[in-house]
Parts: C-alpha cells; structure tokens; sequence
C-alpha cells in the first residue's frame, strides 16, 4: 500500500488518505470546530506561532492548523509530488542561526560615522 504524504508546511505532514477537509479559518461555524478541537485535545497547531491559513479535517476527527493557504494544501494534495518543502505562501525574515545564538553580534542600530550626533537646526546662524 503506497501512502501519500501532503506537506502542510515546516515539514509537517499529513496523510492524503486521511484528509476529509481543507478550509480556511475565518467563518465562525470552522472557529468553532477549533476550540471544540483544543478543548477535546485532538487540535494539532503546526503553524510554527504563525499566522493559520487552512484548517485540515481528518477523518478521526483530528483538525490540524497550517500556515499555508488552503488553495497550497490542496494543489500540494492533487500534485504528484505531495512530499516537497515549498513554503511560498509563508511570510517569514529566514535568519541564520548563526547570527540569532551568537550574542556578540549587536542588536541595536548601527552607530553612525563621525560621533553619532546630527547637526542641530536650532534657528541660529553659523556666522553668530
């Protein structure tokens, strides 16, 4: 038996086979089936803290949050290659890991050339 895998974003996945819906999250009626979700304890969050886009409904009743649209999920779902780490529809700064754990780097502005303070415009002239 041949699985096939939808990626819903951040290299989470989804089996195809156990996908009964893909809708977005804005109605009040799909809301609801969220909090009933997260108070059942059978809401999967794979949004990484992001923004949720689509709402995948499975068949055992588990309903899983993406940060992809739903129109993505379900291109990914009818494209032969279901198992790709295409994230075009996330927006999201990428940053090096390098340069979040290294606390040497400064985080502030950087310093501006020659002292750092702009010439006033006070009102005066330069020959008083």
């Amino acid at each position: 038996m041949d699985t096939r895998l939808i990626n819903i974003g951040f290299g989470n996945i989804v089996a195809a086979s156990r996908i009964i819906a893909i809708v977005s999250p804005d109605s009040a009626p799909i809301k609801r089936i969220i909090q009933e979700a997260r108070d059942k304890g059978i809401l999967i969050d794979a949004t990484y803290g992001r923004r949720t886009r689509a709402v995948v409904i499975t068949d055992s009743g588990h309903v899983v949050l993406s940060a992809v649209q739903p129109e993505t999920v379900a291109h990914r779902f009818t494209s032969k290659d279901t198992v790709e780490d295409d994230e075009e529809d996330i927006e999201e700064e990428p940053v090096a890991p390098s340069e979040a754990a290294d606390p040497r780097i400064p985080r502030g502005r950087p310093a501006q050339a020659g002292g750092g303070t702009a010439p006033s415009s006070r009102g005066g002239s330069a020959g008083e």
